[in-house]
Formats: structure tokens, sequence, C-alpha cells
């Protein structure tokens, strides 16, 4: 095995994946939610430098090709896991489906390649594979924004009672706290992180679909 730059940096956006739920266990909200989503930015980043150091220094290893889509798939499902076990209530239904077809497409393919073993060339990553990745990890950054527009929300209303704070959203009542601004960040970054989950939902099913049409011949039992 070769332990090039890249293959260094594959490895730690691997080790972040568990990071990221570890940061809900020792830190309160919202500085959980900054850590986690420092954090996962960071591993996003090296997912791109990575690749493109390999390239370009001729540092394409056979390590870097086994890591590399197991860490951006334990980076997705590890995120996925904590935004939907701390996400309130009302919001659990809405991401459970998406988030339940992009696990599931995961471990689908995973086990077609296991299974397909030297063959499993015949999966290649494709393009839309790329950009459902992409989707992705755009899509849990902005929800992980959520959580920290949320949690700041909360913590300024704290002991205001529901008329001072319907006061200040109507403009009865000076926003000093920025109240309306905080929670039209949350109301946003909830919906295009649903709209970007869902997206990459479709993405995650269009490219399992593609993989199982090209696993097909070699499932076939002998004539």
């Amino acid at each position: 095995m070769r332990w090039t730059i890249p293959n260094i940096l594959t490895t730690l956006r691997l080790l972040a994946a568990p990071g990221v739920a570890i940061m809900f266990l020792y830190f309160a909200r919202p500085l959980a939610d900054w850590l986690a989503l420092l954090l996962f930015l960071g591993a996003a980043l090296t997912d791109w430098f990575d690749g493109y150091l390999a390239r370009l220094w001729k540092q394409e290893t056979k390590l870097g090709a086994m890591l590399d889509p197991i860490a951006d798939k334990a980076m997705v499902v590890v995120a996925l896991m904590v935004i939907v076990g701390y996400s309130e209530d009302n919001w659990i239904a809405w991401l459970v489906l998406p988030a339940t077809i992009i696990l599931f497409r995961e471990v689908f393919v995973s086990g077609l390649r296991e299974y397909l073993g030297d063959t499993a060339g015949t999966l290649k990553v494709t393009k839309l594979a790329k950009w459902k990745t992409t989707v992705q990890m755009l899509a849990i950054a902005v929800l992980f924004g959520k959580g920290i527009f949320e949690h700041y929300l909360g913590m300024a209303v704290w002991g205001m009672d529901q008329d001072m704070v319907d006061q200040i959203m109507t403009g009865a009542v000076e926003d000093t706290q920025y109240l309306r601004l905080t929670f039209e960040g949350m109301v946003w970054s909830g919906r295009l992180g649903l709209w970007l989950l869902w997206l990459a939902a479709i993405l995650t099913f269009l490219t399992g679909a593609d993989y199982f049409r090209k696993a097909l011949p070699h499932l076939k039992e002998p004539a």
C-alpha cells in the first residue's frame, strides 16, 4: 500500500465520518452543529482534492480507489443518521423517506460490488453518481445550517412569552435580536436542504438502478 498525500486525505475523510456524530456527544448545541458542519465541509473538500491531486501527481492507487467510495458513503450515512436523529418530530417524516432511499442504495450497491468481486469494475463510478454525491453533501451541509439557525432562534426567545415573540415577528416591537432574520434563515435553510435531499434521493435511485442494470448480465444463471 502506498501512503500518498491523496490517500492520507481520503483516510482523514473516513475518520471524520464518526467525528460528526461525536460532536453531538461532547458539545452542546448549537456549538455541536457548528463543529459538525465545519468537520463535514472540510471532509467534503478533501473529496475533491484527493482525486484532483492523485490525477495531477499521477498517484492513483488501488488503496485510494478502495477507500474513496467508502469514505464518501461513511460521511453521508453518519451525517444523515445525526440529522434525522436530532431533527424536530414534525421534520422527521419528511427526512426519513429520502434518507432511507439513499441509505438503501448505498448498501445495495456495496453488496453488488462485493458479490461481483473481480468483475466489480463493471460498476465504475459515473458522472451522474459524482453529481449524486455532490448534491448529497450539499443537502447535508444546508440541513446542518438549519439546526444552527433553529438553536440560535431558541436561545434568542428564551424567557419571552408567546405574545412578545408574536409582536417582534409582526414588527410591532423592535427586533433587536434579529429574530425575524434568524427565523427566515431557519425556514429557508430547512426548505432548501429538504429539496436538495429529495433531489439527491432521486439521483441516488437512478444511479442505483443503472448499476443494477449493468450488473444483471453477471447475475444470470448459466444456461
